[in-house]
Formats: C-alpha cells, structure tokens, sequence
C-alpha cells in the first residue's frame, strides 16, 4: 500500500474548488489501495511548498500530492504565484528524493474554469502512486 501526503492550497476554499480537488484525490487514493497518512491545509499556492517539504522528510509518507487552483486576477500575479509555487515543488521532490506531484490548476484561468478542473486532484494522487511504483 502507497502511503501520500495531501497538501491542500485553501485560498479558493470558497468556490469550492479545492475542496472538490481534495475529495477527488481522496476518491483517487482509495480505488487505488493507497493511504493518505496526513493532510496539510495551507493558506494559498504559494504556501504549498514548505508543507510539501515537511510531509516529504516523513519516513511514513512515500510521495506527496499538492493541490490548489490559481486564479486569474487583474494583475500578473497569478503567474508570479504559479511559477514560483511550480519551482519550488519540483525542488522539494529532488532534494528529498520523494515524488511530489503538481495538482495546481492555473495560472490563468477562470474561477468557472478551476471548478471544472478539479479532477485535477485524482490526477495528481495517481500520477503520485505511479512515481512510487515506478521508482520502487
């Protein structure tokens, strides 16, 4: 059995977009006989990969899937936000030599847009449970 860690952006909480991602990875892990051990809520994308990085040095979690969804706004900053939450990710994943999946949506797209991508959060909990086999 898989053991993940959840990592859970709350900025768009409202919409109910991430919490929709999050139950789409819950539903994701379970058909696939995997655990997710923990569950880290964040306030924003950003956020994202510090709680990556600490459920990463866990020795009872084998990958992590983050989820968030970054929406457009009247500024460039959802695209400073998704860039730099996407490096940070990545570098988590490679230093701790764990699997750290990306189940982002964005940036720019539609608040309409992220609640039709919140399949997104299966998506990234298997991508996780494949890089585990993969690297097993």
């Amino acid at each position: 059995m898989v053991r993940l860690g959840l990592v859970v952006s709350q900025y768009n909480k409202e919409a109910p977009v991430t919490h929709r991602m999050a139950d789409a990875a819950r539903e994701a892990a379970a058909a696939r006989d995997a655990e997710i051990v923990d569950t880290i809520e964040v306030p924003g994308v950003y956020e994202t990969p510090l709680a990556a990085d600490r459920l990463a040095r866990r020795e009872d979690v084998q990958a992590v899937a983050v989820l968030g969804a970054i929406i457009t706004g009247d500024t460039d900053h959802d695209q400073a936000i998704g860039h730099a939450a996407a490096q940070q990710i990545s570098r988590v994943s490679l230093d701790r030599d764990t699997p750290v999946t990306l189940g982002i949506t964005g940036p720019g797209q539609s608040a309409a847009e992220a609640v039709e991508r919140t399949d997104k959060g299966a998506e990234a909990v298997d991508s996780a449970i494949d890089m585990v086999e993969a690297l097993a």
